[in-house]
């Protein structure tokens, strides 16, 4: 469940926020964007935040359960909220203000994942997780939906490929710090105050946006249009989908893909905590250095992208995100186990970013918020399934056939998209 500017002095352009840049033509580097450096701080800052909960949540059930499969229900259940709402998601998207969806997407999250270190001073209530992480999920494929949609108005089309992956390390990089953040604080005070830090942060990302300014969507002139329906807006989204070879084709391979890898983290947790009888400052440490290959394969995948094209960067890359998946249940030694987290993650970084940069490039702005919905919701319409399956299976026949398995499956993944037009090395 998935970013090229002009100076912010030249004249002309307009957005719902006032006067602007007109459309970006990457005269500038990046790093001189003021819009984009702000939109891009207040983004790191809320993935700081979110590692902690990603930790956090699971630990939580854990601790009062000490169940795989419960933890398994957790992430189907936020993740089948997820699907629910990225069906409407790029209706709401393409026909509100985008930045103040996205101030209120965080304003939401900041209150809901609040009330859960609250509840938690006076006693665990496992209920409670299941209430709050379905709509936090919900709110957050409206702010994922509206921060795809956001990024080609902040940098144009030409180096969307390097604003993704810069934008994806250092989310990344504060994905490093929010696991060992989150360890430590959950060995010392317990998870529920690692949730905290997870609300705090969105309030933060919510003050940063207030200082970004977009460039006007394309094509919107003012003249008011006929609202078409829900089904009617989910179908131009899947319409351009089925329409496009290579769309079409990546839909239906991240459809299982998605099946079979949502729940690997509780799967990695579980893993460690139960097989192998470490604790959760070492869960932190783990996932804190698989995110430092999410910062690897983000830095590198526009040079890998450039110099072999957009189909064997992505099969290889998830070609190998299967062989690390298939070892980690093998993997007796936390080292291993987390360098094989980090092989996951940069494959994982890099095919992601592959397949989102080349959606924006391909799509047409009035329809990129519907098609961006369209797509992740055939995309993960699964995987809250398959997550659920994943984990039970593993807390009955153990992690190790488990992962061979979905790792196993994931290499056919990579094998069948050699037969599609992904293997084109310039598919758009």
């Amino acid at each position: 469940m998935a970013h090229e500017a002009r100076s912010a002095e030249e004249p002309g352009g307009r957005t719902s926020d006032g006067p602007r840049t007109g459309p970006p033509d990457g005269r500038q580097p990046l790093w001189r964007q003021r819009d984009f450096g702000i939109f891009w701080a207040a983004q790191t800052l809320s993935v700081l935040g979110d590692s902690f909960a990603l930790i956090a949540l699971p630990l939580l059930v854990l601790q009062a359960t000490g169940s795989l499969a419960r933890m398994g229900l957790l992430t189907a259940v936020g993740g089948a909220a997820s699907v629910l709402a990225a069906v409407f998601a790029g209706t709401v998207v393409d026909r509100v203000d985008r930045r103040r969806l996205l101030i209120v997407c965080d304003l939401v999250r900041l209150v809901l994942y609040g009330v859960i270190p609250l509840v938690w001073l006076f006693g665990p209530q496992v209920w409670l997780l299941y209430v709050v992480l379905p709509l936090c999920e919900a709110v957050g494929m409206l702010f994922a939906v509206g921060y795809v949609t956001v990024v080609r108005g902040l940098v144009g089309t030409g180096q969307l490929t390097e604003a993704n992956g810069r934008l994806n390390a250092t989310a990344a990089a504060a994905g490093v710090l929010g696991p060992v953040g989150a360890g430590v604080v959950a060995s010392w005070t317990g998870p529920a105050a690692a949730v905290g830090v997870d609300a705090a942060s969105f309030g933060v990302s919510a003050a940063c946006m207030l200082f970004v300014r977009f460039a006007a969507r394309s094509g919107d002139d003012g003249t008011p249009t006929r609202r078409a329906t829900l089904w009617q807006d989910l179908r131009v989204g899947i319409a351009f989908l089925r329409g496009h070879p290579v769309l079409r084709s990546l839909t239906a391979l991240l459809f299982v893909f998605s099946f079979l890898t949502l729940g690997l983290n509780d799967l990695v947790i579980y893993h460690l905590k139960h097989d192998l009888g470490h604790d959760d400052g070492t869960v932190g440490t783990v996932m804190a250095v698989g995110a430092l290959g999410t910062i690897t394969g983000a830095l590198l995948v526009a040079r890998i992208r450039r110099r072999l094209g957009f189909g064997p960067t992505w099969t290889g890359a998830v070609a190998v995100c299967g062989l690390a998946f298939a070892g980690l249940g093998w993997a007796g030694e936390v080292p291993v186990v987390a360098a094989l987290s980090a092989a996951f993650l940069a494959c994982v970084g890099i095919a992601g970013t592959c397949s989102m940069s080349l959606r924006q490039e391909v799509t047409p702005e009035p329809l990129l918020g519907r098609v961006t919905s369209a797509f992740w919701t055939l995309q993960y319409a699964a995987a809250p399934i398959g997550a659920a399956v994943l984990t039970w299976a593993a807390d009955r026949q153990g992690t190790t056939p488990v992962g061979l398995v979905a790792g196993g499956c994931c290499v056919l993944i990579a094998v069948a998209a050699l037969f599609t037009p992904i293997r084109r090395s310039d598919p758009s």
